[in-house]
């Protein structure tokens, strides 16, 4: 009984071994259908699709802020999905318009210093898995003011 058992395992095993495995061929009818090979699946055209945050620092002795101004590298393609929270984790009311690499966030009630920090979440941004780095630079207005005024850069590594 044993040694039907141990034979009938054997069997099994060399019949499993012999089959060849052809379920990854595609199958050629008459030469009609095209043989496929080697399929691999990359991201579309080196872009991925991310979501960016970074913090602004509102000084303490300085006037509101009524807009913040990014300005996007051309190693994204940038939405108006936007979240800007303030440092209790707020969402702050806010209005944004895109002009080609540019994104003017306006606040309808200006941001006072009463705000120590904002955090800016650029949501469904696609940036390019081809560069390495992707580089914003922000400036801000004020209240009063129509100059912009640089206050830095933020930077996002591609992964």
């Amino acid at each position: 009984m044993k040694r039907t058992l141990i034979y009938a395992a054997v069997c099994s095993l060399a019949t499993t071994a012999l089959i060849s495995p052809d379920y990854a061929n595609a199958k050629i009818d008459n030469n009609k259908v095209a043989n496929i090979e080697n399929n691999m699946q990359f991201t579309p055209a080196g872009w991925q699709l991310v979501k960016l945050a970074f913090q602004l620092h509102v000084p303490k002795k300085g006037k509101a802020l009524s807009q913040l101004i990014i300005d996007a590298p051309s190693t994204v393609a940038v939405s108006n999905d936007i979240d800007v929270l303030d440092d209790k984790g707020q969402k702050i009311k806010i209005n944004v318009s895109l002009n080609s690499r540019r994104i003017i966030i306006d606040f309808p009630e200006p941001v006072t210093s009463s705000t120590t920090k904002l955090l800016i979440n650029l949501n469904k941004v696609y940036q390019s898995t081809l560069d390495s780095t992707s580089i914003f630079h922000l400036s801000v207005k004020v209240v009063g003011s129509d100059t912009e005024i640089p206050v830095g850069v933020t930077q996002f590594p591609t992964f």
